[in-house]
């Protein structure tokens, strides 16, 4: 991101090496942490591959995660230039209600957002020379509609415990990286 000046390579040299597999146009998309959210907010999946510091506990950290996805989508409803009505910034939108986003990126690293139809709300965390990641979060929710939605056993809007998406996830993922 360029706000005052300067270069892109100037911003290019101020990003961590890319890991592996990251090179452009190449598959690895070193995943780091996936959220998946249902519509009121509870985490129904934490999973991390490389977080290496740790600075919050668990339950604050999905707070603010989910506090920021909130205001995100609001604010970019608010902001979106096609729009006549914006209503009031902070106020709930309804999943696919005004505009989205797909991606923020830092220094160290690339938030990656998908929220379905039904509210549920995958945050992909990966590096920050990752590309597009949507392909990838559409096959995760596919993965979790398969062995967490079609499960009998799985009780809606509870974390989820299935030990089949968790493993088939993990396998994905390695995949990626």
């Amino acid at each position: 991101m360029q706000f005052f000046g300067g270069s892109a390579t100037t911003e290019a040299s101020l990003l961590p090496a890319a890991p592996p597999g990251t090179g452009a146009g190449g598959p690895g998309n070193n995943a780091h942490m996936l959220y998946i959210f249902n519509r009121a907010g509870v985490c129904l999946l934490y999973r991390e591959w490389n977080r290496p510091l740790r600075t919050l506990d668990q339950q604050q950290d999905h707070k603010l995660m989910f506090g920021l996805l909130f205001s995100l989508r609001s604010f970019t409803a608010k902001i979106d230039p096609t729009v006549v009505e914006k209503g009031n910034l902070g106020v709930p939108l309804l999943p696919g209600q005004g505009c989205s986003f797909y991606s923020f990126k830092t220094n160290t690293y690339q938030l990656n957002f998908m929220e379905t139809p039904s509210g549920i709300k995958l945050i992909l965390i990966t590096h920050p020379k990752t590309g597009d990641q949507r392909e990838p979060l559409k096959h995760i929710y596919n993965l979790y509609v398969e062995y967490v939605v079609k499960n009998p056993l799985y009780v809606p809007g509870t974390p989820i415990q299935c030990d089949l998406f968790t493993k088939n996830l993990d396998q994905y993922v390695r995949t990626l990286i």
